[in-house]
């Protein structure tokens, strides 16, 4: 830890400037709000700022705005929040800060996440460790100067936020952005002048799948008899992505023997492959992907479909094709399964519909949505660049605000070793009420007697 402070900073010990209360799971807990009845904090209110349950604050731990609040358990244990009022569950912690800033500590711990979690506890539900969390060094500004750090915090993140907000909207713009592509292009649209500049009149064939590209189902294979390295890689549903396979998602490989008893489902460079299994509703499979030259060899498995293209269509039109609205329409138009699982069958495949263009016109569509695709993959490129620059930002501008080198200093603020020497008054004065409220009656009688 950098033990240099601006004059007039002093470190302070957390424990030692914050009084502090562990939530706890109220024992009566209603969905719909209700008289009397308050706002449940618990973690999924935490992250989402939306309250869904309400509790008897009568067997509650209460927080109010001003406290801060800390996930103490689980896999987002460390995470920090400030104005949230209501009862709080058994994984937040409240913290109340006592004469210092509310929102100059919980910006302070905004910073000390990693260093939170660097050694979290428990062998089931991880939880923060406590000598790591109290023992944090806080680099207490005079108040005064913890004030204009707030203001001006305040002023440059909403301005980091609001630029996240509009990044944030580029993702759904592009993915928007390639569907239109691919209906323009499976459409006509994206080539009808090109149409008109050749006099080509020649309308779409309406066909099916089955009719253009030979359908196979995967085959399958026994994990037992997989490997975790060779030069025959099980092509499985986490495998498939759209446009281009990750075969770096959890590889399996097969020994050369079932290699060669299985040959028939050895991919080839442009065949196409489909995921067929998912979850339901969902919509997350039915991706189509082409097979690319590659240093090892790749075998289909089972509730995985590969389309091999006959002479009248091209791979990558095929591939555009399954990528489309239509297609996926199509496809889980006849999704089975249970809740958890949902399966399309192969005539979901093969029955589909498709309007097939000439072979000319088929290489131009390709050519120009290759370029629209391209355009669209060097924007998300520049934004990944631009939302990693802002993501680093705001812990940028927090280091400086904790350096003393946001606002400027007054010589007539007064030093945060008085505001200590205060923190320390108030704690003695809120530990000799405490001991009063816990001297019964009884107690006070012993008490008189020995006096």
């Amino acid at each position: 830890m950098n033990t240099k402070l601006p004059t007039g900073w002093e470190f302070a010990q957390l424990q030692k400037i914050v009084e502090h209360k562990k939530g706890k799971k109220p024992k009566h807990l209603t969905e719909a709000p209700t008289k009397g009845y308050i706002p449940y904090i618990d973690i999924k209110a935490f992250e989402k700022k939306e309250i869904d349950r309400y509790a008897d604050p009568s067997s509650s731990n209460l927080a109010t705005e001003k406290d801060i609040l800390v996930v103490w358990d689980g896999a987002r244990s460390g995470l920090v929040g400030l104005g949230m009022v209501g009862a709080i569950g058994s994984t937040i912690l409240a913290l109340k800060p006592l004469i210092i800033s509310p929102k100059y500590l919980f910006r302070y711990l905004q910073t000390q996440y990693e260093h939170i979690n660097s050694n979290p506890r428990g062998t089931g539900i991880p939880h923060v460790d406590p000598e790591i969390f109290w023992s944090i060094q806080i680099p207490l500004a005079p108040f005064n100067e913890q004030r204009r750090i707030v203001a001006k915090l305040d002023e440059l993140l909403s301005k980091v936020d609001a630029c996240k907000a509009r990044l944030d909207k580029i993702p759904a713009i592009l993915k928007r952005f390639r569907q239109s592509v691919l209906a323009a292009a499976c459409s006509g649209r994206l080539t009808a002048d090109w149409r008109e500049q050749n006099g080509n009149t020649e309308i779409f064939e309406q066909t099916t799948v089955e009719a253009v590209a030979d359908f196979v189902g995967g085959f399958a294979y026994k994990s037992p008899k997989f490997l975790k390295v060779g030069r025959h890689q099980v092509v499985r549903i986490g495998n498939v992505r759209p446009f281009v396979p990750n075969l770096m998602a959890s590889p399996v490989f097969i020994p050369d023997e079932i290699a060669e008893q299985t040959e028939r489902f050895r991919l080839l460079p442009n065949d196409i492959i489909i995921s067929m299994t998912g979850t339901k509703y969902k919509k997350d499979y039915g991706y189509a992907a082409i097979v690319e030259e590659f240093d090892r060899n790749l075998f289909l498995n089972q509730r995985v479909a590969r389309l091999r293209c006959r002479d009248k269509i091209l791979p990558k039109f095929l591939l555009y094709w399954l990528q489309s609205d239509a297609f996926r329409e199509f496809f889980f138009a006849g999704e089975t399964g249970n809740v958890n699982q949902g399966n399309v069958g192969a005539d979901g495949i093969r029955k589909a519909p498709i309007e097939l263009p000439p072979l000319s016109e088929q290489k131009e569509i390709v050519r120009r949505v290759e370029a629209l695709f391209k355009l669209a993959d060097q924007i998300e490129k520049r934004y990944q660049k631009a939302k990693a620059h802002v993501d680093k930002l705001t812990q940028s501008i927090l280091a400086k605000a904790f350096r003393g080198e946001l606002v400027p200093q007054d010589p007539n603020d007064e030093p945060a070793a008085k505001l200590l020497e205060r923190i320390r008054a108030e704690r003695e004065k809120q530990e000799r009420i405490a001991n009063m409220r816990n001297v019964t009656p009884a107690n006070a009688g012993v008490s008189a007697k020995r006096a």
